[in-house]
């Protein structure tokens, strides 16, 4: 929680906590694995307020530091580095019954392997805002050319661009995906007067739902905002992406693996589609989240993506700001809490 954050939303805060206060949990620990800077202030600020004794470490968690969870039934790991079936065994073997994963995704977790050792492993909830509102930046600055436009101004070159930019209120958006994320992105993007068009395999929404082949013909934009798993792993394949409306455009702010990447960027290179702005990509792992200036990027389709000048690329930041992170904070927490209890119906 920041000193800036709203008053009401503090108050909610304050309200959640005290719940699981009056809980009358005894004292438990909680070991946090890849733990960042600002995450661990407010671990140590929230977590003492209900008698949770945490434990942070930067370090993603390894069979070499399974040691830092004895003692402890619970810890929490982010989603930047991939928990290996040999990391899951070592964390039961030590005594781990739970993991609460710093994010909505599950896929650098096999599951079913953890469940099969004896470990439960749970996702948290955060404000879908944050990701929504990226979404939106991202849809418009790929409308109206913005890469080209910022590189251009930042050498003094101020003509307009060759290429108008296009207005939402003009287009038809289909967004692929309408839980929490995918709904706060149709509620934005009522105010801008566009069609808007929606699959998900469980409706959830009074958007207009259409099969997915209808949404990806007839969508000037198409968003993504389903998890990934194996149904999902290429939902746009290469036949999908030569069924898009020509000079379509592709937002990603879910996860890279939805996307055969080597068939987006022949389809962006030949000008089949528009432009794309994506917040996530395959082979995201190990190259994001570090500081690469000066080393050579092995990843060719990063490469070539960056070529491209209408393609935006973000390293995996949309769910990235104060509210969002206080709620992954503070419902890890919360979660590991409620296992402790026997609350947790996994």
């Amino acid at each position: 929680m920041t000193h800036s954050e709203p008053g009401r939303t503090a108050a909610r805060r304050a309200r959640s906590l005290a719940s699981v206060t009056s809980s009358a949990f005894p004292t438990t620990g909680i070991t946090i694995y890849g733990c960042g800077e600002d995450e661990a202030v407010l671990f140590r600020r929230l977590a003492p307020r209900i008698g949770v004794v945490p434990t942070i470490t930067r370090a993603p968690v390894s069979e070499a530091n399974v040691d830092l969870a004895f003692g402890n039934r619970c810890i929490s790991v982010g989603h930047k580095t991939q928990v290996t079936n040999s990391t899951l065994l070592a964390l039961s073997q030590a005594g781990v019954a739970y993991v609460s994963t710093r994010s909505i995704g599950y896929n650098h977790i096999d599951v079913a392997y953890a469940e099969s050792v004896g470990i439960s492993v749970e996702n948290v909830a955060y404000s879908p805002d944050s990701v929504a509102d990226y979404t939106l930046m991202l849809m418009l600055m790929v409308l109206r050319h913005a890469k080209s436009v910022i590189r251009r101004a930042e050498v003094h070159d101020y003509r307009l661009n060759d290429v108008r930019g296009k207005e939402l209120r003009d287009l038809t958006v289909g967004v692929v995906g309408t839980g929490r994320i995918g709904a706060a992105v149709i509620d934005r993007l009522r105010g801008f007067g566009c069609q808007i068009l929606a699959y998900d395999i469980n409706p959830q929404t009074s958007a207009d739902y259409v099969p997915l082949d209808d949404l990806l013909m007839q969508s000037d934009i198409v968003t993504l905002h389903t998890p990934l798993d194996t149904d999902t792993y290429h939902l746009l394949d290469r036949q999908r992406i030569e069924r898009m409306k020509r000079g379509a455009f592709v937002v990603n702010t879910a996860r890279g693996s939805l996307v055969d990447t080597e068939a987006l960027v022949s389809a962006l290179a030949s000008g089949r589609l528009d432009g794309a702005a994506l917040d996530v990509l395959e082979g995201e792992e190990g190259i994001f989240y570090a500081d690469h200036r000066g080393d050579d990027i092995k990843s060719e389709s990063l490469l070539r993506l960056r070529e491209l000048p209408n393609v935006l690329v973000t390293p995996h930041t949309a769910y990235y700001t104060d509210h969002a992170l206080s709620d992954t904070v503070e419902n890890s927490i919360i979660n590991c809490l409620k296992f402790e209890s026997g609350r947790y119906h996994g």
